[in-house]
C-alpha cells in the first residue's frame, strides 16, 4: 500500500526536474592573468666582469619566477537560470562581480554564448545577465512565502564548476535566516530572509534555482555553510520577483531605500544597551558612515540616530524579518509608515 504514492512522489520529482532542467545554464568567468614562468637568471649577473670569473662561466644559471605576458584563463563558476525567452537570466551577483571578466553561458543543450551583466541588485545577491538568443526555454517562479518546514526541495546547478545541471534532492530545512556570506574577491555580506535547505549545494552551484515537486523556483541558491552537512541557504525567488520585473521594465535593477544603518535589536542587545524594547532596528551609525545617510529617505521623514523602528506598515521589526527586508518588499517611490 505505501508503494504507489513513493511512486508517485519520485515521478514529481522525476516531472520538477524535466520542467526545469531545459532553462538552467552554467556560466564560466574568464579573466585576463599574467603567465608565470620560471625563468633563468645569474646571481652573479650584476657583477663586474673581473669579479664573475671567481663565481663560474656564464653557463650556469638559477632560476626565478618571470611574468611572459597574459592570457585568458577561467578563473569561476556559476549557475543561472533563464526567466524570459529572448535571453534574460538570472544569477547571484557575487558570480558575475568582476567587471573585468567576461562571461560565457552554456545552456543545458550545450549551446555557448556570450553573456553581457545586464543589472546588479545594489542591496541583494542578485544579478541579470543577457544572452543573444530567442525562443529558449523559461523557468517558471513560484510562491517562497507559502514554503513549509519539511517541503521537498530540489536544487540543480554547475556542481564544482564541472557537472553541468547537478540534482540534489533535499528539503526545506529553515525559513527566514539571516547568515553572513564571504568568498574570494567580494568581501563579506549579511544576507537576510534566506531559505535553509539540506538539498546538497556545491561551489558552482550559486546562482541556480531551488525548486519544488511543481517545478517552480522558490529560491536562488547562494550560499553554504563550511564545516556542515549539507547546510546551504537560497534566496526567495518573492524577494527577487521585484528585481526581475524591474530589470523587464526598465532594464536595470530598481530598489527602495531607506538610507540608514541599523542594528538589529536581540533581548540581549537590548538588555546590555538598556533599551526600552527588546525587538526592533536601532538607528546607529558606524566607522563607514552616519546612522542616517544625508538626503536620503530616512533623512527626509525625520529619522534620527538612536531613534528605534519597531513596525514598518505595521508588520513588526525583529531579527526574523529585519528594517532592511521589510523595506525590500516595497518600490521605489512608495510611501509607508
Amino acid at each position: 500500500p505505501l508503494y504507489k504514492p513513493a511512486l508517485d512522489y519520485e515521478n514529481a520529482g522525476i516531472a520538477a526536474v524535466k520542467k526545469t532542467s531545459p532553462a538552467v545554464v552554467s556560466i564560466t568567468v574568464s579573466k585576463n592573468v599574467p603567465i608565470i614562468e620560471q625563468c633563468p637568471y645569474s646571481p652573479f649577473g650584476d657583477l663586474p666582469p673581473q669579479f664573475r670569473q671567481f663565481f663560474g662561466d656564464d653557463s650556469f644559471f638559477f632560476s626565478q619566477p618571470c611574468e611572459r605576458g597574459e592570457e585568458l584563463r577561467e578563473v569561476g563558476n556559476g549557475s543561472g537560470f533563464i526567466i524570459s525567452e529572448d535571453g534574460l537570466i538570472f544569477t547571484n551577483k557575487h558570480v558575475v562581480a568582476d567587471d573585468e571578466s567576461s562571461y560565457t553561458v552554456f545552456t543545458n543543450e550545450g549551446n555557448k554564448y556570450e553573456a553581457e551583466v545586464l543589472a546588479r541588485d545594489p542591496s541583494q545577491d542578485l544579478a541579470v545577465v543577457k544572452i543573444n538568443a530567442s525562443g529558449l526555454p523559461a523557468v517558471e517562479l513560484g510562491d517562497s512565502g507559502s514554503l513549509e518546514l519539511g517541503q521537498t526541495a530540489i536544487a540543480i546547478g554547475n556542481a564544482l564548476g564541472e557537472f553541468r545541471n547537478t540534482v540534489s534532492v533535499g528539503v526545506i530545512s529553515g525559513l527566514s535566516r539571516t547568515v553572513t556570506a564571504s568568498g574570494s574577491g567580494f568581501g563579506a555580506e549579511m544576507i537576510s530572509g534566506v531559505i535553509q535547505t539540506d538539498a546538497a549545494i556545491n561551489p558552482g552551484n550559486s546562482g541556480g534555482p531551488l525548486i519544488n515537486l511543481r517545478g517552480e523556483v522558490i529560491g536562488i541558491n547562494t550560499a553554504i555553510a563550511q564545516g556542515a552537512q549539507n547546510v546551504g541557504f537560497a534566496i526567495p525567488i518573492n524577494q527577487a520577483k521585484r528585481a526581475i520585473e524591474s530589470v523587464k521594465k526598465t532594464g536595470e535593477i530598481q530598489a527602495a531605500y531607506l538610507g540608514v544603518r541599523y542594528i538589529t535589536i536581540t533581548p540581549e542587545i537590548a538588555e546590555k544597551q538598556k533599551l526600552p524594547v527588546d525587538y526592533g532596528a536601532l538607528i546607529r551609525g558606524a566607522e563607514d558612515g552616519p546612522g542616517v545617510i544625508p538626503g536620503s529617505p530616512a533623512a527626509a521623514a525625520g529619522i534620527l540616530a538612536e531613534d528605534i523602528v519597531l513596525e514598518v506598515n505595521g508588520r513588526r521589526v525583529d531579527a526574523d524579518r529585519t528594517l532592511g527586508l521589510h523595506v525590500s518588499g516595497f518600490d521605489v517611490g512608495e510611501t509607508v509608515t
